[in-house]
């Protein structure tokens, strides 16, 4: 009897072990939002997405469908919502609105999840500051105005950045 309790103690330790390493990984993937309405009637403070950013996101969508994303995070503006959209749809997530002046709390709050695998969806002044946040290095600077193909895939493990990764779409 003593050596079952002892097997069994065992693999729970083990076990418990795994899951509190399993759930220490995340993967973390930020976007600038998509192309924006630039026209004469588009609204100048929350434009929605130019046709060219409804395809984009749609790109976005199928660019990263094997990572599988357990939260989605957006800006609260109509393009960065409308960037991740078809992500959150496909993957049956609700669409949670981050602050992009409190970029730590969103971070804080992506380390404690139990979530593992995030999207989030921010603009060309504020991804790559987020990035250098996660990795606590910095590397990224502003994107260009013009610039929407960027993805960038930042592995964590226990909460520090294993790899990061820039991807085009």
């Amino acid at each position: 009897m003593k050596c079952f309790v002892s097997i069994l103690l065992t693999l729970m330790v083990f076990g418990l072990e795994y899951d509190i390493q399993a759930q220490s990984k995340k993967t973390i993937i930020l976007v600038r939002h998509a192309e924006k309405d630039v026209s004469e009637s588009a609204d100048k403070r929350d434009p929605v997405l130019s046709p060219e950013g409804v395809r984009r996101a749609e790109l976005l969508r199928d660019k990263i469908k094997k990572y599988k994303p357990g939260a989605v995070f957006s800006t609260n503006y109509k393009r960065t919502m409308m960037t991740v959209d078809p992500i959150a749809k496909r993957r049956k997530k609700t669409i949670q609105t981050y602050d992009p002046q409190a970029q730590q709390k969103l971070v804080d709050e992506i380390i404690n999840s139990k979530t593992k695998r995030f999207v989030v969806a921010g603009h060309s002044n504020t991804v790559p500051l987020l990035a250098n946040l996660i990795i606590n290095k910095e590397i990224f600077k502003p994107l260009d105005e013009s610039e929407y193909a960027t993805i960038w895939v930042i592995r964590l493990n226990k909460g520090k950045p294993a790899k990061v990764e820039l991807l085009s779409y």
